[in-house]
């Protein structure tokens, strides 16, 4: 015996089958934090309002501390900012990351390559300085530019313990573009960018034509 649907009963049911499709499932990153290139871990349910997975690869060094650290994990693709940033805030202070985002279950398990760190002066300068617990900070001082790093740039974020800090340096153009909610992995912490600011940096005035 066959059996028929109503046309009106045949299109609630197709509205209702796409309406749950639509609604999809939560995604599943690796998670984890350590030291070197590379990390392991579980793999865990993101947030419903976390849409990407991410991996990244920081150098980051401070007073001559040189590190790299990894973070795997859950993040929204509006604060997953894919590629490779520079940031000096001094000879010795300076960080280097690798960030690699993507929408599918586990696929942040594989590693990135650890970014690759070119320390060459390359004649620009902008001013520089450090402010924790501030969301502002005043450069009395002027740091070189090395590698790619054409733009002078001025940060505000938070540790992710909560406490804030500001800071003023040299970065790659494609730092201008970072996302609120950007992730940089340090030895010590995990800084949250919330806010950045850029101007092309300026030739040293004893190289200025």
């Amino acid at each position: 015996m066959r059996l028929f649907m109503k046309p009106e009963t045949f299109l609630m049911a197709s509205a209702l089958l796409c309406a749950l499709l639509g609604l999809g499932y939560p995604l599943s990153c690796e998670v984890c934090t350590g030291s070197g290139p590379t990390c392991s871990g579980s793999v865990k349910t993101c947030d419903a309002d976390q849409d990407s997975c991410v991996v990244i690869v920081a150098e980051t060094s401070k007073k001559s501390y040189r590190s790299v650290n990894t973070h795997k994990g859950c993040i929204k693709s509006s604060a997953c900012s894919t590629g490779i940033l520079s940031i000096t805030v001094g000879p010795e202070n300076y960080m280097v990351s690798n960030t690699h985002c993507c929408q599918s279950d586990g696929c942040n398990h594989d590693a990135v390559p650890a970014p690759q760190n070119n320390r060459t002066e390359n004649g620009l300068q902008c001013p520089t300085c450090i402010a924790p617990f501030k969301e502002t900070c005043s450069s009395t001082k002027e740091v070189l530019c090395v590698g790619q790093e054409t733009h002078c740039v001025a940060f505000v974020g938070k540790v992710q313990a909560g406490i804030k800090f500001a800071t003023q340096g040299c970065a790659t153009k494609n730092t201008c573009h970072t996302k609120p909610g950007t992730l940089v992995p340090s030895a010590s912490h995990t800084y949250v960018i919330s806010q950045v600011n850029c101007l092309p940096g300026p030739q040293p005035s004893d190289k200025a034509k």
